[in-house]
């Protein structure tokens, strides 16, 4: 089969992987699958799809299509071709806003598309939590909803048209026809598989016996989540076989059919006006379950636009989360349940009335005890907060999670309160408690019972409570998949859902389309058992590791672990955040922080080698982490990468060496000081052609790169030297502050440093530095954890002698003070943890010191100018994962005349040492493409650029030209 695959290979234009890594990457999705790919391949268009397809039938094999790749029912896991559609597929083809559609290719994201939509004045509806990545050819082979379907419903209702491969390669267009259209079409004599399917659906739905078991099997009509195998029962209710029902589209079927019965190209879609401008969220609270559940059926009466619920073990799981923490400020008490219940008006007065009536109506039946309603900004934080449910759910320690397993039953709202209470009570017989979320306007709540999936009571278990699940379901006529599809984790259940006819039926219309089963097999029917293929082997023993690195309550295979899978760091620049640069870049799943924990995952669990980092595969899908951080705050399961990488550095370098360019780059602070004796010629050197080149080339440093001058002084050299006489020309300072003198600021930004102390003694705080060792950001970021815990613990005995609730320690290089936050507590030895975490309340950012004590009044405006100036300001990476950029906005905002925009600009792709790295500086740059040069380039010249961190600074530099300023410079710089 490699033969083969090398000469299928040569045949694509696109790109066909075939090695270890690569489908090791794609063996798994958003679920708890997984099942080794015999290949990937990233088509590059249409005649690479038919190239797959006739490989494919030649050779007995499969192709599973994939977008995102987020599907939480396994159904893009398989042991075919994976079809990645995600990177080529991408165009918007054609909008008409008089007849209100917009042709597609799969792989548009959601969210971009409502972005291109918005100017016109118009939104697709359907959504996911997984909205911005989440793409239309997996929302169509899902029948993707979410949490507004009350009022758009499911993708099929948009779906008009799609153009497809079926499974001899032939193209093929399915579209809304008339009566007279569809029977010529079943008419047709051409032999064609087209033909066929058309001929087979008449066949089937104008049986009288099957029209009857369909309507008595089926998922009750008032159930509008239904995603229970193929929607035969909705191609029933068409003008061919049901008197005054719409024409026949067999997009109905098409969507939800999970990628099984053909290839789609291109998508055509229905799209709606936007919503109204204003929206309010009523966050009704509740002592448990019960209560919000007859409240919603109470909330459902006025029309809202969405009723979710939040359960209390969500709820709790946001306390421990550095983003989602800050999003249940509207969240009083210990509430066992909150339902968030939307109304769109076009104004607030609207909502309010509206609302009120609701609560009034909720306090007669004696429903919920506090009713907030929020507005604006504060509600996209409680949908952040909502749709962050998924991810929160894996951070629990440990193998025990929150499985997704009968996470997707939907019913109707009447019989929601007594289905829940049913199913908690299934749940206690085993022992078992369960996570609730979610739609519960449309009688989906997501499910989750905690199960530890890697023992084989465990895994038995899986399927136990998936069978009685199931029946549950069919007695109160509901359907087993409300949005998440059947995949691999249903589909074993059908034909107890909709009757062993009706299943049969299902099987003829796959087969019909399909007759070799080339498209995802094993999805929908002929599903083996649920329990199977499944990421853990029952009874597996987590392997013995030694790390440097403290991973709290778990290890640090758990913490990979955590990553379920559900692609948040796949999102594009467009929608914000910084998590993951490298992806944002190269639109490769090679580079996402799921790529990163799944191949941690694989090789940390099967390896058989006693140094279970010594795998070159693991280094190349790392290799491209940027260490920035992002994923410590945005990824909803706090997969800390920059963490992992670190600790897999330490071992993979221990097997095989240490790089002559990690030596250097880890003694920067030894090698300054050695060149500060002639700082001049230094600098000489590095910009001259000739030296400065051929430094880069022996350091291994990219040679378009500029390499950080040293200044004419350090910074202890000043505060030691000149510092004493000018303070004595200056009102005394009472309140006293520690500043930490990290590497950085001492040899490169020492200007900064200078302008940081007379700020400070400025605004009235005396200034401290004393002696220590470096912040060992460079050891830490190169992998030799050993060395930089010597450092860390040395910082800590030091600062802990001093700092404290009263005496803070402040820092001016966000990723060098910052350690004491992020990595010091868990790289100290377990004597010195305590000491860590405590000096770590009291360690800031200068920026954020600041903004802290105007917030509290301590800071006087009428110290300031009050000149017109215009600022655009880059926020450090880890500055904006472990504390905020608004702390910056917040300083630069204090002079009253003083206008601060924040670049929404993620990484600016420098991360320390990696964009000056020979290999990395392409990408360094393409990063900074993404925004933030654009951005820099845009501004007007008399705009001041403003970022907190040095090398950020230094990459505005060398990708702009323009020279960027601490925010404390420009403070210091705007006193009178």
């Amino acid at each position: 089969m490699r033969n083969k695959l090398s000469e299928l290979a040569h045949d694509l234009e696109g790109i066909l992987y075939d090695d270890e890594t690569m489908r090791t990457l794609y063996a798994t999705d958003a679920s708890a699958y997984r099942e080794m790919p015999l290949a990937v391949a990233i088509p590059a268009n249409e005649k690479d799809l038919k190239t797959l397809i006739a490989f494919a039938r030649a050779n007995k094999t499969s192709l599973i299509p994939r977008t995102a790749g987020t599907s939480l029912a396994g159904q893009v896991v398989g042991n075919g071709i994976i079809v990645d559609v995600s990177r080529t597929f991408t165009k918007i083809l054609e909008i008409n806003t008089e007849e209100h559609w917009v042709r597609v290719q799969p792989g548009v994201i959601r969210d971009e598309l409502n972005m291109f939509l918005k100017p016109y004045g118009f939104y697709f509806g359907p959504e996911t939590s997984t909205a911005n990545r989440a793409m239309i050819g997996g929302m169509v082979g899902n029948n993707s909803c979410g949490s507004n379907s009350v009022v758009y419903g499911s993708t099929r209702e948009h779906l008009l048209e799609v153009k497809a491969l079926l499974s001899d390669g032939s193209e093929a267009v399915f579209n809304q026809i008339s009566i007279d259209e569809f029977h010529a079409r079943c008419e047709r004599n051409d032999g064609t598989l087209e033909t066929a399917v058309y001929k087979q659906v008449r066949s089937m739905l104008s049986n009288h016996a099957n029209q009857e078991e369909i309507r008595r099997e089926f998922p009750k009509p008032s159930i509008t989540r239904r995603n229970t195998g193929y929607a035969i029962d909705l191609l029933l209710e068409t003008a061919p076989f049901t008197a005054g029902k719409d024409d026949f589209n067999f997009c109905r079927l098409i969507a939800g059919s999970e990628g099984t019965l053909a290839l789609i190209t291109e998508i055509k879609l229905h799209f709606d006006p936007l919503p109204p401008k204003e929206t309010g969220l009523l966050c009704v609270h509740f002592n448990n379950i019960d209560e919000s559940l007859r409240a919603n059926i109470i909330a459902m009466q006025y029309k809202p636009s969405a009723s979710e619920l939040i359960d209390h073990y969500i709820l709790e799981c946001t306390k421990d989360n550095i983003q989602q923490s800050q999003n249940r400020f509207f969240v009083q008490g210990d509430p066992g349940a909150i339902l968030v219940v939307e109304f769109c008006r076009d104004t607030r007065e609207a909502i309010t009335e509206i609302a009120n009536r609701l609560i009034l109506d909720l306090q007669n039946a004696g429903l919920g005890y506090h009713f907030p309603l929020l507005f604006g900004e504060d509600t996209k934080k409680i949908w952040t907060l909502r749709k962050a449910g998924l991810g929160l759910l894996s951070n629990l320690p440990g193998d025990e999670k929150a499985v997704p397993v009968i996470e997707d039953t939907a019913v109707d709202i009447e019989d929601l309160p007594d289905f829940i209470r049913d199913f908690n009570d299934i749940l206690k017989t085993h022992n078992l408690y369960c996570v609730h979320y979610a739609h519960a306007g449309s009688g989906e709540i997501h499910l989750r019972p905690i199960i530890n999936l890697k023992t084989v009571e465990g895994n038995k278990l899986f399927h136990t409570i998936a069978a009685e699940i199931a029946t549950l379901v069919k007695r109160y006529k509901g359907s087993l998949s409300g949005e998440h599809g059947d995949g691999r984790l249903r589909g074993e259940f059908i034909h107890q859902m909709i009757g062993d006819k009706n299943y049969e039926l299902l099987k003829q219309v796959k087969y019909t389309w399909d007759p070799e089963n080339i498209f995802n097999p094993h999805k929908i029917v002929d599903t083996p058992s649920m329990n199977s293929m499944l990421r853990y082997e029952p009874g597996q023993k987590p392997p013995p590791l030694k790390t440097v690195f403290h991973f709290p309550e778990q290890t640090m295979l758990q913490h990979a672990e955590q990553c379920n899978g559900s692609g948040d760091c796949r999102k594009t620049e467009l929608s914000g955040g910084t998590m993951c640069p490298s992806y944002m870049a190269t639109r490769n799943e090679k580079d996402t922080t799921r790529a990163r924990a799944n191949i941690l995952r694989e090789f940390l669990t099967h390896s058989n080698k006693e140094n279970r980092f010594d795998h070159k595969e693991i280094y190349d899908v790392l290799d491209l982490c940027l260490a920035c951080k992002g994923c410590k705050s945005e990824c909803p399961s706090n997969v800390d990468m920059a963490k992992l990488k670190m600790e897999f550095l330490q071992h993979y370098q221990d097997a095989n060496g240490v790089s002559f360019r990690a030596r250097l780059i880890t003694n920067y602070t030894r090698l300054n000081g050695l060149a500060t004796i002639a700082p001049g010629i230094y600098n000489w050197m590095i910009n001259t052609p000739f030296t400065g080149n051929l430094i880069k080339k022996t350091s291994g440093f990219a040679l378009k790169r500029s390499l950080p001058e040293l200044q004419d002084t350090t910074l202890r050299s000043w505060y030691r030297k000149q510092w004493p006489a000018q303070k004595s020309r200056l009102p005394a300072a009472t309140k006293p502050v520690y500043l930490f003198c990290d590497e950085f600021t001492n040899f490169n930004d020492t200007h900064i440093g200078i302008k940081t102390v007379q700020l400070l003694h400025k605004l009235g705080y005396e200034v401290t530095i004393i002696n220590h060792p470096e912040s060992a950001r460079a050891w830490m970021s190169k992998g030799l954890l050993r060395k930089a815990r010597n450092f860390a613990e040395e910082n800590v005995r030091i600062f802990s002698a001093v700092i404290n609730d009263n005496v803070p320690l402040l820092g001016v290089e966000p990723s060098a003070i910052l350690s004491f936050r992020d990595e010091y507590p868990d790289l100290v030895r377990e004597e010195l943890r305590a000491a860590a975490k405590e000096l770590a309340k009291n360690v800031f950012l200068v920026d954020e010191f600041i903004s802290n004590e105007i917030s509290k009044g301590n800071i006087n405006k009428a110290l300031f100018t009050t000149e017109k100036r215009s600022i655009k300001l880059h926020g450090h990476c880890q500055q904006k994962a472990l504390s905020s950029a608004l702390h910056s906005k917040n300083i630069l905002s204090l002079p009253q005349n003083y206008s601060v925009e924040v670049i929404p600009s993620g990484c600016c792709g420098m991360a320390g040492s990696f964009g000056y790295e020979k290999e990395h500086y392409d990408l360094s740059m393409q990063i900074g493409e993404l925004v933030l040069f654009p951005a820099v380039r845009n501004a007007t010249s008399e705009t001041i650029i403003a970022a907190p961190g040095t090398s950020c600074r230094h990459q505005v530099k060398d990708g702009t030209g323009r020279k960027a300023l601490h925010p404390i410079e420009i403070l210091h710089d705007a006193l009178i």
